[in-house]
Order: structure tokens, then C-alpha cells, then sequence
């Protein structure tokens, strides 16, 4: 889309209004927040009458066609885009509040409620070496994200980057997998925090509070009231206001870190070198495996990311907000795991409530309390940074219609998503009711690790590959090498997770391949650099991403695959009935506003 003026605008500073648009805002401003009517829901023509939807379905093959190709553009998503929303997100945070509100989504979305499950069954004393592998996985997606978020600072986080570099469609299929991130991320926590109150009312029966049904197949057969409760209290929290909400994580961030510290230094005490014999009792295999799951650990990043547009100097606050929190998260999670497994045996490591059940094996029970506190805690402030930017998340992906734009209004008062935040909580609560964490764990690993991969990609595109700009040479020898690249990451996951005898060939046929297609990709010149703050040795960095991602991927299991597979379907399904068709309908529409500017600006 071209600009009226033919300059382009400061895309990060804060929507401004022309005279039209003004008028439009005054209408709407008469209109109240609380309303329900069917063209809320559903504007588009598409669905004006049964007739013209029928239609629209008639034509599903060549809408599709039209929005797998169809890209968006940095003015659309920053600033038409955001009309939808009626009113201004407030700009209230800095670096200070990223950083606290990263280590508070982080810091107990996974280390509290996954570490003693794959060090007992998966890596063993080794699960140190999982979360280096997982932190740096997650380092080089921070960096993607960084990147992005610095150059377009917009609620829609990994949804607006995908959608701007590569398509409408490719968008959609990781804008289901971020709302499936977030509803299986905030029910894992809410099953979390009711397993380690569980613990502290009743010691070693993390299931005391909730309630088993023995018809109901293993996975789902235990009910958590508990954890519904807590999703409700937080996210309606969250509702309150984005500043509010950052304080009081900030503030109680602290005091987590302060018993981080005491964890580390009491482990490192009491621990036992024999503790860590055999340290790679399950083989390299298990490391990867249980990397693949405890990457969850690292998830909540991206959800920060995605409230860069209330972020005051997105070039300078974002990267020391994302960057910094993560590097450090990454060495205090390594001694975390290495503090568990040098007091615990690896065998005898409770899979629940690791941390709670380490201290009363030494008989320091009051310290076992004050962890379970804690751990909840920071169960507490990750759902809480979660709920905030899924419900962003969830804000962006309405206004582009391909869920109703009704999700997209923010409330004139609070500056926050209150549809967005209340759809997020009911499809959380839901799941968190039914679903136990192992179930839960798989299939969100399998998420984010597919949208932080795809991130890169993008990442990569926006690079090498500018719509209208790319000569056709150029474009061909970056798609080539894109190919070549992920072609070698799944060759290597193949090759790891086969049954078949391993030897060193295979494995250096596949790396060849995934440098000689990377570097192919450095040869091709850029079209584009960052203006602000750009990632460091592009391609080869985002390269390692796609691979690492790929590789982690291979490591999850059938299981994870077929969930997976199941959940995407039924998107699909949802997409060619509804979503095709209503953002089909509102680019349309966008083309024919351009050219009237257009024609407008040639008189």
C-alpha cells in the first residue's frame, strides 16, 4: 500500500487522526463499549445475508488463492490496522517494566512444573545441558523478535511480522497456533499452580485438590476447579490496566529472585557429586527429548513482544527488555537444574513439585513451604504477563477479521482488550479443567517452537526478500537457499530420531548441506537493513534458529505430531469457512480505498 503524501510517516509514533478519520472516531465514539450486534461480529459482505455467503463459498479456491499470496505492509498493520480497536492502547511501559514483566512471564511458566518431570524420566543429571539448548534456542528468537518488534511496534506481535513477510495464510495457520500457545499455556500453569498448592496442604499428593473421574480416558480425568479459579482472578486482573498490572509484577519479581538466589546457593550447599552420576543416563537422545519439552520454560517472551505498542521508545526500551531478561533467565534456569539434580537422585525427583519435595528431603520443610509459595508465585505473575499478551495477541489477529473485530475493541478507560482478555480466559479455563500437564506440555512445545521457526523465516525474508523490490534473480537464489537450509535441519532431525544405526556420515552430509545453503543466502544481497537495532550475523544466526526449531521439533514424539496435527486441522476447517472469506473481503476493500487516495491525490 502506498502513502497519500508519497513520504512515509513515523510508523511508531501515536496514531494520528485526519479529518475523516476523526469524524469516523466521533461516530464510534458515540457507540457504546458493551454491544453485541451481528455487524460487530461479522461487517464484512460475505456475510451480509445467507445468499451472498453461499456465494462466498463458491469461490473458496480462488479467495485461498488470493490469500496465500497476499501480504500486508508495515503502514497497514501499524496504523490501519489499529482504527479497528477504536481506542489507543495507553504507551506506559519502559525497559525497566520489560525486563520485570519478561522475568515475571518467564521465570515459573515451566522451571517450577517441568524440570523434575523430564529429569526423572527423559535427561537425568544432563537436563542442565537441555536448558542451554532450549535457552538458546529461545536467545536467537529473541532476537528475531527484537528485531521486528523494534521496526513495528503493534499488538500483533509474531502475527503482524508473519503476515507482513509471508502472507495472509501462512499468518493464519501461526495465529491458531498463538491462541493455541496461550489457551495451553495459561491452563499448564493453572494445573501447576494447583499441584504445588496441592502439595503444601497435603505433602507429595499434588493431585489432593482435584477431582477424579474414573470414566473419563486418562489425561482428562482429573478436574481442576482450582485452576479455573485462579485463570478467572488473574486474567481479570489483568483487565485493569497495563501499568497497574507491571508494578505489581515487577514488585513481587523481586522477591522471586531473592529465593531463586536462596534455591541456587542451598542446592549448591547441600548437593552431592554422586547425585550426578551417571550424568547422561538416558544418552544425548534424552537431552534433546526432554529440551524439546522443557522449552516451555523459556516461553513468555514473545508475549512481551507483543505489547511493544505500549512500550514509550520501542527502539532502545524493547532490545535491552528482551535481550537482557533472557540471557540472564538462561544462566539462572542452568543453575536451577544443576542445584536440583546435585541434591536430588535423578530417579528419586518428584515430578510435580521438584523443587518443594528437594527441601523436605533435607528436612528443611519450612523452606519447602516458602518454595511452593514462590513457585506459585511466579505461576501467578506468568499467567498474569500472559494473559496481557495473548489478549494483545488475540487484538490483532480481530482487527485483520480473521476472527470478528469485536475482539479488537479496547475499552476507552482502561486502554485494555476486555473482549480479547474474556475470550482467552474462557478457552484457557476450559482446557485447564480437564486437561492434566503432560498432555498439555507436548502440545504447546510443538507451538511455539513451529511460530518461533517461522519467525526466523520471516526474519530472513525481510532481508533478502522485499516485495516489489527484489530483483527476480535474487528472490529464486534466496527461495533456493531457504530450501536447501530447511531440507538439511529436517534431514538432521530425521536422521537423530531414526532407528536405524547412527554413524558421523549422515550427520556431516546434512550440516554441509545446512552451510552451504546458508552461506548461499549470505552471498545474495540484502535489500534491506534495520534502521534501529538489527540481529547479528544474518543469515547465520536466524539460519541456526530454523535449524535448532526444526531439531527440537523431531525430538517431541508421535503424540505431539498427532495432537498437533488434530488441532491444525479443525483451524483449517474454521479458516475456509469463515476467515477466507473476511479477510478476503476486507483487502478488498483496502485496495479500493488505495486507489481512491490515489486518484484523489492525482487531481
Amino acid at each position: 500500500m502506498g502513502f497519500p503524501t508519497g513520504v512515509p510517516p513515523d510508523l511508531t509514533a501515536p496514531l494520528a487522526m485526519d479529518s475523516s478519520t476523526a469524524t469516523a472516531a466521533a461516530a464510534t465514539g458515540k457507540k457504546s463499549y458493551w454491544r453485541f450486534s451481528k455487524q460487530d461480529f461479522y461487517p464484512e459482505p460475505t456475510f451480509s445475508n445467507f445468499s451472498t455467503y453461499l456465494s462466498a463459498l463458491s469461490e473458496t479456491h480462488r479467495r485461498l488463492k488470493d490469500r496465500v499470496f497476499g501480504r500486508s505492509s508495515d503502514f497497514n498493520e501499524l496504523i490501519e490496522s489499529r482504527k479497528q480497536s477504536e481506542n489507543e492502547m495507553k504507551k506506559v511501559l519502559t525497559w525497566w517494566d520489560l525486563i520485570w514483566l519478561g522475568f515475571g512471564s518467564i521465570v515459573g511458566s515451566g522451571i517450577f512444573s517441568i524440570t523434575g518431570q523430564e529429569t526423572h524420566d527423559h535427561a537425568g543429571p544432563a537436563i542442565v545441558l537441555s536448558y542451554a539448548v532450549s535457552g538458546l534456542s529461545a536467545l536467537l528468537s529473541v532476537f528475531c523478535y527484537t528485531e521486528f518488534s523494534v521496526e513495528i511496534p503493534i499488538a500483533g506481535g509474531s502475527f503482524s511480522f508473519l503476515r507482513i513477510e509471508l502472507g495472509d495464510f501462512v499468518a493464519f495457520i501461526a495465529a491458531g497456533n498463538i491462541m493455541l500457545e496461550g489457551l495451553v499455556g495459561a491452563a499448564g500453569l493453572g494445573r501447576s499452580w494447583s499441584s504445588y498448592l496441592g502439595s503444601i496442604i497435603k505433602s507429595s499428593n499434588p493431585d489432593f485438590l482435584r477431582i477424579k473421574i474414573d470414566s473419563f480416558a486418562d489425561g482428562f480425568n482429573l478436574l481442576d476447579p482450582v485452576a479455573v479459579a485462579v485463570l478467572i482472578i488473574v486474567n481479570g486482573f489483568a483487565l485493569t490496566g497495563t501499568k497497574r498490572a507491571s508494578v505489581l509484577n515487577w514488585v513481587s519479581s523481586v522477591l522471586e529472585m531473592g529465593v531463586i538466589v536462596f534455591i541456587i546457593i542451598i542446592g549448591f550447599i547441600h548437593g552431592k557429586s554422586e547425585n550426578l552420576e551417571p550424568f547422561f543416563p538416558y544418552g544425548a537422545k534424552g537431552i534433546f527429548t526432554a529440551a524439546a519439552v522443557v522449552f516451555w520454560s523459556y516461553t513468555g517472551f514473545d508475549m512481551v513482544a507483543n505489547m511493544a505498542e505500549e512500550v514509550k521508545r520501542p527502539s532502545t526500551d524493547i532490545p535491552v527488555g528482551l535481550v537482557g531478561s533472557m540471557s540472564l533467565i538462561t544462566v539462572v534456569y542452568c543453575l536451577m537444574a544443576l542445584a536440583l539434580t546435585m541434591t536430588v537422585k535423578y530417579t528419586q525427583v518428584d515430578v510435580n513439585a521438584a523443587y518443594s519435595m528437594m527441601f523436605e528431603g533435607m528436612g528443611m520443610k519450612w523452606a519447602k513451604y516458602m518454595v511452593s509459595i514462590i513457585a506459585i508465585k511466579g505461576m501467578t505473575t506468568s499467567l498474569l504477563v500472559g494473559s496481557m499478551g495473548q489478549a494483545r495477541y488475540t487484538t490483532q489477529i480481530a482487527r485483520t477479521h480473521m476472527i470478528p473485530p469485536w475482539f479488537a475493541l479496547v475499552h476507552p478507560k482502561t486502554g485494555t482488550p476486555i473482549y480479547a482478555t474474556l475470550l482467552t480466559t474462557t478457552g484457557s479455563c476450559v482446557l485447564a479443567f480437564f486437561t492434566s500437564l503432560d498432555v498439555l506440555s507436548s502440545v504447546l512445545s510443538f507451538a511455539t517452537l513451529l511460530l518461533f521457526m517461522l519467525v526466523a523465516v520471516a526474519l530472513l525474508t525481510r532481508r533478502y526478500n522485499v516485495k516489489d523490490v527484489t530483483p527476480r534473480n535474487d528472490a529464486m537464489k534466496f527461495m533456493a537457499s531457504l530450501f536447501v537450509i530447511f531440507g538439511s535441519s529436517i534431514s538432521l532431525a530425521v536422521i537423530w530420531n531414526s532407528s536405524i544405526e547412527k554413524g558421523w556420515i549422515g550427520y556431516a552430509v546434512s550440516g554441509g548441506f545446512w552451510f552451504l545453503g546458508t552461506l548461499g543466502m549470505a552471498l545474495t544481497p540484502k535489500q534491506r537493513n534495520p534502521k534501529v537495532w538489527g540481529v547479528p550475523l544474518v543469515p547465520w544466526l536466524p539460519s541456526l534458529s530454523i535449524a535448532i526449531n526444526i531439531f527440537l521439533i523431531g525430538s517431541l514424539g508421535k503424540a505431539a505430531f498427532f495432537r498437533f496435527i488434530i488441532c491444525s486441522a479443525l483451524m483449517l476447517v474454521y479458516y475456509l469457512l469463515a476467515g477466507v472469506h473476511a479477510t478476503y473481503d476486507v483487502a478488498r476493500m483496502e485496495k479500493q480505498a488505495s486507489s481512491l487516495e490515489v486518484g484523489a491525490g492525482s487531481l
